[in-house]
């Protein structure tokens, strides 16, 4: 058996651990370049690991090329694993699998096929989740289905926090699905395409606070959106960009004020006036020096 590994975040590094553990068979990694590594939330340079264990690797900046497409071709793989990856990878790569391409997604498929699937799942409220691996399809996340795990996601979960736990559910999954692959026992499952729901793509500017909402759909924003993402934010007056990166939601029984209005200040955190209750935050961030004030207001823009 042949195969081959492209990937650049945290999810790819798991999968390569387990694969390195079972010893199964991996003939070139596929590594993103750190040099384009800077938009990439949660990189990890697993050409690294690659090169300590002693495994053929290539770092890449766009998996496209002709050069690695070609190679791909060359090494002739039974499977191709693309696990943590935003490039797309093309129909010729996808085809020079002789056995499948294998993706991972850290929802039950085919529920919240698509964009940003952690952010979404916390948005949503999702307490009970399972990540999957699954064959790469022309659909999106649509193929059959090899395997899941389950995992949690609490109300007081940061994103990176849902991150680990998706990881950890990859691999105990990985320690299952890996063996049968290698021995040709998997058995896969069609996914059942009535039961599907897509998450669209969020951005940067999505994270956006509307101090007009409940309390509890800003602190969801600000766990959801929180580092290694963007972050959730707000201007202070109006002009100046604050990224809340850490926050609780308390009673509020003192203080009446505008939704978005500062009520209390003290050398661990600000408390913000909200609709239903007091945003306590404690960890924010300016692009500019500010002295908050008590009475002022954060705003949409």
């Amino acid at each position: 058996m042949r195969s081959i590994l492209i990937g650049s975040v945290g999810s790819s590094k798991v999968l390569l651990e387990e694969m390195i553990k079972v010893n199964f068979p991996i003939d070139m990694v596929y590594s993103l370049d750190e040099k384009y590594s800077l938009n990439v939330s949660g990189y990890e340079p697993i050409h690294e690991l690659a090169e300590a264990n002693n495994i053929p690797y290539r770092k890449f900046r766009k998996i496209n090329d002709e050069e690695h497409v070609n190679e791909i071709k060359n090494i002739n793989p039974d499977y191709i694993f693309v696990i943590g990856l935003s490039q797309l990878v093309k129909r010729e790569i996808i085809d020079s699998a002789k056995k499948g391409v294998i993706g991972f997604h850290p929802t039950p498929l085919p529920k919240y096929r698509g964009r940003a699937a952690l952010v979404w799942q916390i948005l949503l409220g999702v307490t009970e989740s399972e990540c999957s691996l699954f064959f790469i399809d022309e659909g999106m996340d649509s193929g059959d289905i090899i395997g899941q795990e389950k995992y949690t996601i609490t109300e007081e979960d940061y994103v990176i926090d849902v991150i680990y736990k998706s990881r950890e559910a990859l691999k105990t999954l990985s320690r299952r699905v890996l063996p049968k692959i290698k021995d040709g026992s998997i058995k896969p499952m069609r996914q059942n395409e009535e039961e599907a729901t897509y998450l669209l793509k969020r951005t940067p500017e999505d994270g956006v606070i509307n101090w007009n909402e409940p309390i509890s759909n800003i602190y969801r924003l600000i766990r959801a959106t929180s580092k290694p993402f963007p972050g959730a934010f707000s201007y202070y007056d109006g002009k100046i960009k604050t990224i809340f990166w850490k926050a609780e939601c308390i009673e509020n029984t003192k203080y009446i004020g505008i939704p978005g209005q500062i009520a209390n200040i003290s050398n661990e955190f600000i408390d913000i006036v909200c609709v239903d209750g007091l945003l306590r935050v404690h960890h924010l961030e300016t692009n500019e020096d500010v002295k908050f004030i008590i009475g002022h207001k954060f705003n949409k823009s």
